[in-house]
């Protein structure tokens, strides 16, 4: 029961319709390479990190559910863009889609007797530990949340 509604989460928040506005999918839509690695905000991170970021979160908490220590993300916290070019970017919109894909379908396999169980041994709000397993997947829905909004902003802050 609750891996359904938290794997329909995972997707509502990447694909929509999301209750809290535009999806991550919504708001990279039309974007290119230029302005998605632009800043707009020059103390802001640009929409190609933040989905970046979003990418390696969606996959360490996956790697979390299949039996993985907690950790910071395999491609790292902020990996860096690299060279700008459109199919970078069209990799960057394909990644962050799959991850989303491959948590929602990692979560319906998760076993529901241990959603109440905790991730790692103690608190720790930057890593996502000291939390249950429901929660930590919670979290990622509002993480991704945030950064959607920040994508939005940072789309009008472009006229986009």
């Amino acid at each position: 029961m609750r891996s359904r509604f938290l794997s329909d989460q995972v997707r509502l928040a990447h694909r929509g319709p999301a209750w809290h506005g535009s999806s991550i999918a919504e708001n990279l839509e039309g974007l290119d390479a230029a302005q998605a690695a632009a800043r707009p905000v020059r103390e802001a991170h640009s929409i190609w990190e933040i989905v970046l970021h979003m990418t390696g979160w969606t996959e360490e908490v996956k790697r979390r559910l299949g039996g993985g220590a907690p950790s910071v993300p395999e491609r790292g916290d902020w990996p860096s863009v690299g060279p700008v070019s459109e199919a970078a970017w069209a990799d960057a919109r394909a990644a962050v889609a799959t991850a989303h894909e491959a948590l929602a379908a990692a979560i319906e396999r998760f076993p529901e007797d241990r959603w109440d169980t905790t991730v790692g041994d103690s608190l720790d709000q930057p890593l996502g530990t000291g939390v249950t397993y429901a929660a930590m997947v919670a979290g990622l829905v509002q993480h991704d949340a945030y950064h959607g909004g920040q994508v939005g902003l940072l789309r009008k802050a472009l006229r986009v």
